[in-house]
């Protein structure tokens, strides 16, 4: 054999030593989530992690999960959400509309999974509910839809009351803003006043229920907001201390002391995009995905709150609870 055969030989011989066997099993890549909030691990967050483990993933076995948490500091989503688009995560799933929107602006076309997202259309998120048509789809919990009947629950409980508090983050304005024109809009039908009162961060807690003493308000409203969410223990107690009659945007408000909430089951809007996720993995476009609507909205009474303030709750009121906390 000349030398050229020889060398062909040997390396043909080689190649077929190290090239992989045809139909081998490869190994696959595991999948990476990103996951951005603006506040600290929340019953949201796990509530995801629930879902994704019901559907068979298992965090450090055969999915990774990236968390970044904003602090209550919506300025630094952003910046979170770019580093979560550098780790190269397959999915970045956004809890509210501030940390989906920091995620639109700079994910690109890697798809985006929203949790909980008050008005995605109105937000600028996606097309239409039925058909997103974009990178980004998931659950929306209507909360724009709730502001009017939420203060409607409220004069039920307090008739007598004339002025209304309405609590907000003007840091968090793209939603709350709906929030405030819905609001505003059902207090004129109600014939109630409406007074605004801003909290940027915890530090003007204190001071917003010192202008409500001012303002003479008789009842609150608290809109949903993350840094709320977050202190909500406080902001109940000081309601109790004011004796002010109040309603709340999550179930968990009404469970830990306040007096009412109303809002759909933010935990289960959780649990479920984690089918989102799942199905984008497994090819789904997150364009031809509709954003999942809750199928209900929750009252959530507590009768010792009302008590301490005096209060009898009406029984129209209690039929149409779906908890009441005694």
């Amino acid at each position: 054999m000349t030398r050229p055969r020889l060398a062909l030989s040997v390396a043909l011989t080689l190649g077929l030593l190290v090239a992989p066997r045809a139909g081998a099993a490869q190994t696959p890549a595991i999948p990476r989530i990103g996951f951005l909030a603006a506040t600290a691990p929340s019953p949201m967050a796990e509530a995801f992690r629930r879902g994704l483990r019901d559907l068979g993933y298992v965090e450090d076995r055969n999915v990774v999960i990236y968390t970044r948490w904003a602090e209550e500091r919506y300025d630094r989503l952003p910046d979170l959400a770019a580093e979560l688009v550098s780790l190269n995560a397959d999915i970045i799933v956004a809890l509210d509309t501030q940390a989906s929107l920091a995620t639109k602006n700079v994910a690109g076309t890697t798809p985006i999974v929203m949790v909980g997202v008050g008005d995605p259309v109105g937000a600028g998120l996606v097309d239409s509910l039925a058909r997103p048509g974009r990178n980004i789809t998931g659950t929306s919990s209507m909360a724009v839809d709730t502001a009017g009947k939420s203060l409607q629950l409220l004069m039920d409980i307090a008739p007598r009351v004339s002025s209304v508090a309405v609590l907000w983050n003007p840091a968090n304005p793209v939603f709350l803003a709906q929030l405030l024109g819905e609001t505003e809009t059902a207090a004129a039908t109600l014939g109630v006043q409406v007074q605004r009162v801003e909290v940027r961060n915890p530090n003007e807690i204190d001071r917003a229920f010192a202008a409500m003493t001012r303002q003479r308000v008789g009842a609150l409203l608290v809109l949903p907001d993350a840094m709320f969410n977050f202190h909500r223990q406080r902001i109940i107690e000081l309601a109790a201390r004011h004796r002010l009659p109040a309603m709340y945007s999550l179930r968990e408000w009404a469970e830990s002391g306040g007096l009412a909430s109303y809002s759909a089951n933010y935990t289960e809007l959780a649990r479920r995009a984690a089918t989102f996720v799942d199905r984008i993995l497994k090819g789904a476009a997150p364009a031809d995905l509709p954003v999942e609507q809750p199928t209900k909205f929750e009252l959530v009474v507590n009768l010792k709150a009302a008590k301490a303030l005096g209060l009898k709750i009406p029984q129209s009121v209690l039929q149409h609870a779906d908890e009441v906390v005694e």
